[in-house]
């Protein structure tokens, strides 16, 4: 599946690789899990225990694309790269009409 039909379907876990300060300054997607990059590795069960597919972004898709590369190697198999927060929460507007 790809990333666009992930989204189209609705049935995804958004998670936000942004530090907390990012999200207060820049704003957030509605009902995004927020878990830092630097503790993806510490909540790495908690991630891979999702039973859905998880679409994972950040301020521009580096830091979510290194998180998904770890989440990968650790067995994660139905991940994505979701890129920057506020494009993906635009089209995420723009395609379901939801946020």
């Amino acid at each position: 599946m790809s990333l666009a039909e992930v989204l189209k379907s609705g049935n995804y876990q958004l998670i936000d690789v942004r530090e907390p300060m990012e999200l207060e300054m820049d704003g957030n997607i509605e009902g995004a899990q927020n878990i830092p990059l630097g503790e993806v590795a510490d909540r790495k069960e908690e991630i891979l225990s999702i039973e859905k597919p998880v679409v994972l972004f950040c301020r521009s898709g580096n830091r979510s694309g290194k998180a998904l590369e770890f989440l990968q190697a650790e067995g994660l198999k139905d991940g994505y790269n979701g890129g920057g927060w506020a494009e993906l929460k635009a089209h995420l507007e723009a395609n379901q009409g939801t946020f």
